[in-house]
């Protein structure tokens, strides 16, 4: 099957975060659209989803927010609050095909600055 410039950008980053992937780290991954963010933690071993967090959930889209960067530091905390409630602290970075600058970049430091380790 041929893939498309996205597809292969894609496909490069995750499957080297799932080579080093081990059993004692999940896997973070990060999608962002025009408006919107969401992530996930997911068990590559048993191919489950663990936890997420979006901006579209009720409780993030009922918040007065001015802008996007804001948006992507509130859906990180969120996300980070699950994860340590859950006792995940260690993580695999997995940006997907976006390059890690912007709101990808805002949203890793503010895990950071929430307990997070990757």
């Amino acid at each position: 099957m041929k893939l498309n410039t996205v597809g292969r950008k894609k496909f490069r980053v995750s499957n080297k975060v799932k080579k080093v992937s081990k059993t004692d780290r999940f896997r973070l991954t990060v999608v962002r659209s025009s408006k919107n963010i969401s992530a996930q933690i997911i068990d590559d071993v048993n191919n489950i989803t663990l936890l997420s967090a979006s901006s579209i959930e009720k409780d993030i889209k009922t918040m007065n927010k001015s802008n996007k960067t804001e948006l992507s530091k509130i859906v990180a905390e969120k996300l980070a609050k699950k994860a340590l409630e859950k006792k995940i602290t260690k993580i695999y970075f997995d940006r997907g095909i976006y390059k890690y600058h912007g709101r990808i970049k805002i949203f890793a430091d503010t895990l950071r600055k929430n307990g997070m380790e990757f």
